[in-house]
Formats: C-alpha cells, sequence, structure tokens
C-alpha cells in the first residue's frame, strides 16, 4: 500500500480497538501532542487505548501497513519529548495495561503491565516487606512502562541504580508486530544483553507489554541528615569525602543558596537555613545499627569540609 494513503487508517485502528478507544478528533488529540516537555510537541493522527498484548501486535501492524509511525506512551511525565509522535504519527497509549499479574514474594519479583503506576506497586507490595526502588519525582503519576522507556531514577539512584537495575525481563512487540520476551526472572539469559538495550530506549526499538520487575526488602532503619555549609563548594567536598569513604548513601543532594531562598519563600517551604550557603542532604537506610555507626561518619565528614552544623 501506498505509504500516503491514509484514509483508512482511523477506520482500520477502531476495527481494532473499538470506538471508544481510539481518539481522532482534534479536541481530544491536544493532550497528546507533547509529554512533560511542552515546548516540544506535534499533533498525532490519532491515539489508540489497547487493552493487551495482541491488541498492540495488531495496531503496530495496522501503522506499519498504512506507512505510519508509531510511539508508545505512558502517563506521559517525561521531559525528552519520547512520546511524542512526529509526522503525524500514532501514539498508543498504554494506560488500560494497568494489572500487576504476579507477585513473587519468596523471590522478590513482580509481573506488570506498562501501564502499572511506579508507587501503586510498592504500596501493593509493602505487606510483604518489599518495595519498588526506581523512584522518579513522578512516581505517584509515572508507569512502569514509561519508566522503561526512560530508563527512569530519583534521588535513591546513587544507591539502588536506575530503572534498568531492576528489570529482570519483558514482552515486547517489535515494529513488524511480532512479540518477543526478553530476559528472565532469574535476571539471567544466554547471548547479547537485549533488554538493557531496551530499557532507555524510549520505544524506538518495540513496545513493552509486560515487564518482570525486581523487588526490594524495605529498610530496618532511615536516617536523613541535613548539613550546613557556607558555600556550595564545601557542600561538594563533603560528597566527595563521603564518597571515597566507600560509604554509600541511599541519596544525596545539594541545595544552593538561591534554591534554599526560592523554596523558603514558596508553599513548600521546609524550615532550610536561610543564611546557609548551601545544605547537604544525606539519607541513609539499612540495618538500625549499621545506620547509627553510618550517622558517625557522615557527621564527621561534613564536619571536616567545614559544615557549620550537622542535624539529625
Amino acid at each position: 500500500m501506498n505509504p500516503l494513503d491514509r484514509a483508512g487508517l482511523v477506520p482500520a485502528l477502531r476495527e481494532i480497538v473499538g470506538d471508544a478507544h481510539c481518539l481522532s478528533r482534534p479536541d481530544q488529540l491536544l493532550p497528546y501532542e507533547c509529554d512533560g516537555l511542552t515546548l516540544h510537541g506535534a499533533v498525532p493522527s490519532a491515539v489508540v487505548l489497547p487493552r493487551d498484548t495482541d491488541e498492540i501486535a495488531r495496531l503496530v501492524r495496522a501503522c506499519r501497513r498504512f506507512g505510519v509511525p508509531f510511539v508508545p506512551r505512558g502517563a506521559g511525565t517525561g521531559l525528552s519529548g519520547g512520546a511524542v509522535a512526529m509526522e503525524g504519527g500514532v501514539v498508543i497509549e498504554c494506560s488500560r495495561l494497568d494489572r500487576v499479574l504476579h507477585v513473587d514474594v519468596a523471590n522478590r519479583f513482580a509481573v506488570v503491565q506498562p501501564g502499572v503506576i511506579n508507587a501503586s506497586l510498592s504500596k501493593l507490595v509493602q505487606p510483604h516487606g518489599l518495595f519498588y526502588a526506581p523512584d522518579p519525582s513522578s512516581q505517584l503519576a509515572c508507569t512502569i512502562g514509561g519508566n522503561v522507556g526512560e530508563n527512569s531514577g530519583g534521588p535513591h539512584t546513587l544507591k539502588y541504580g536506575t530503572t534498568t537495575n531492576h528489570v529482570l525481563a519483558c514482552q515486547l512487540v517489535l515494529p513488524d508486530g511480532e512479540v518477543v520476551r526478553l530476559g528472565s526472572p532469574t535476571g539471567t539469559s544466554n547471548g547479547p544483553d537485549l533488554l538493557g538495550a531496551v530499557v532507555g530506549s524510549e520505544g524506538t526499538l518495540g513496545i513493552v507489554s509486560e515487564v518482570t520487575v525486581r523487588l526490594s526488602p524495605i529498610p530496618e532503619c532511615v536516617e536523613t541528615l541535613l548539613a550546613v555549609f557556607g558555600d556550595v563548594v564545601s557542600a561538594c567536598r563533603a560528597v566527595g569525602r563521603v564518597i571515597r569513604s566507600g560509604l554509600v548513601p541511599a541519596a544525596m543532594e545539594i541545595v544552593d543558596q538561591r534554591t534554599i531562598e526560592a523554596v523558603e519563600a514558596s508553599v513548600y517551604a521546609a524550615g532550610l537555613p536561610r543564611d546557609a550557603g548551601a545544605v547537604l542532604l544525606v539519607e541513609l537506610d539499612g540495618v538500625a545499627e549499621a545506620v547509627a555507626r553510618q550517622v558517625v561518619r557522615i557527621r564527621e565528614a561534613a564536619q571536616l569540609e567545614g559544615a557549620w552544623r550537622v542535624d539529625v
């Protein structure tokens, strides 16, 4: 078929997902012209919401038949433009695939669909003493599928790594509509690391329709320290000293003076010292006895680099 002959595209998509789950009116398409990066956008030809892997594969084959590009989309919270359908493409929106299919408590993994919200997974497995470690700032809204596409991470990346460190396997719909499985629940597989290539590829290698993720035990103890410095350089040196010591905190964040002023003047005021040149936030987690010793080491490292005070 001539790739430019797209008149029958929307009817073909409707036949797969039904009228209610194929959006094509301008007012319906407008919310999908961009993701969190609002400065970069493009209006898609259509937005479809499949309910399972089979429908995703059929949609991909239909787009291929009509010569139309397509792009998967999660919650649209990304900041890279990875969910934007260029050249009048089709957005394949995976929010209807939102089920946790299986949780293996003993082996610490879960099998989920791509539309499962990040924080919801941790809430579900919390009664078992487990959590899902990757914590992007949008984790209350972003989805596991989007996390896989963007290789998302958050403040706890320092200790726990990004999404790629917690994806064990996935089911993938390739650009020709073929469905394949990569990886395994054990996290091991033969041959090249194709799964590693998929995580972070922004949907360019295929559409993830099922993900097996690693779950981690909830730490016994968590402590947060606030070290106050006269300038950013001293705070940075304290970070270097901590890392050189071999200690790996769960998270470390530096806040400079301008940011402190902005935060304290807003509705998000956190009680940060306005006279500080910078503050260093350090979160520690693990066994209570070990964390107590780590608090002492962090305090010493900060004081050696000129911290005015260190609060726990």
